[in-house]
């Protein structure tokens, strides 16, 4: 199971958000490639970069970033999610480097989109669901849909996604824990890989998903836990690799 550390991009600085509110951010960086070097020193084989203006303007904002991210470390996988909502946007991130895109709200607002762009660039797409409740959430979890997450997860599933990005919300930058629960419910309902986030706080939520890892939780996205220092991602990573059941 991959630990993937999440770089979340405002105004070209790296933060975190409590809760998914812009207003509600910690800067932990300025540098948000020095940041990139930092998680890939300390053990990282995939990066989860998130453009949150994007998500809430519906269009990339610090896309720059994300290119010299991509171009100066070509040799690890990124996942790169927030405001791609047209074929050019992902088209432009792949030319630089990046391995997957995450569509949210758009897959959520236009599910046709998805089984379009499965067939555009196969084994590229990653679909990002956000809920709460059990609901899913849109445009930087500003607004509420009346979908639920297993239901659109299968049919993306069927578009051909690579893999869901499953975060709960309401313990998102919030150090409460991981809903195992949740996360396990959702990928017990598909075949395709999950990609666990929202809350995770120590090096027992690591291995209490490594515990369930076997539903096809490929892995787990950390993001205040590691600035903060609650897990140490090295650690963590080190737990995954060797976890047996």
């Amino acid at each position: 199971m991959l630990v993937i550390p999440a770089i979340d991009l405002k105004d070209g600085q790296c933060v975190r958000l409590r809760q998914g509110r812009m207003e509600d951010d910690t800067v932990f960086s300025s540098d948000p490639v020095a940041m990139a070097e930092r998680w890939i020193k300390a053990g990282a084989r995939r990066l989860h970069i998130v453009d949150l203006n994007g998500a809430f303007t519906g269009q990339p904002v610090n896309a720059s970033v994300i290119h010299e991210i991509a171009q100066t470390y070509p040799d690890i996988p990124i996942q790169v999610g927030g405001g791609i909502r047209d074929e050019d946007t992902i088209q432009t991130y792949l030319d630089v480097g990046v391995n997957y895109v995450i569509i949210g709200t758009k897959a959520v607002q236009s599910p046709h989109f998805i089984a379009d762009i499965c067939r555009e660039f196969p084994g590229h797409i990653i679909v990002g669901l956000d809920a709460r409740e059990g609901k899913l959430a849109t445009e930087g979890w500003s607004k509420l849909s009346r979908h639920s997450a297993i239901e659109m997860a299968q049919q993306f599933e069927q578009d051909g996604v690579e893999a869901i990005v499953f975060t709960d919300i309401s313990r998102d930058g919030m150090l409460q824990g991981l809903n195992i629960d949740s996360t396990v419910t959702l990928a017990r309902s598909i075949k395709i890989p999950v990609i666990a986030a929202g809350g995770i706080t120590t090096i027992d939520d690591i291995r209490a998903l490594c515990e369930v890892a076997e539903q096809d939780i490929m892995g787990v996205i950390t993001g205040r836990a590691i600035y903060e220092g609650t897990l140490d991602f090295t650690q963590a990573q080190k737990l995954a690799d060797g976890f047996v059941m």
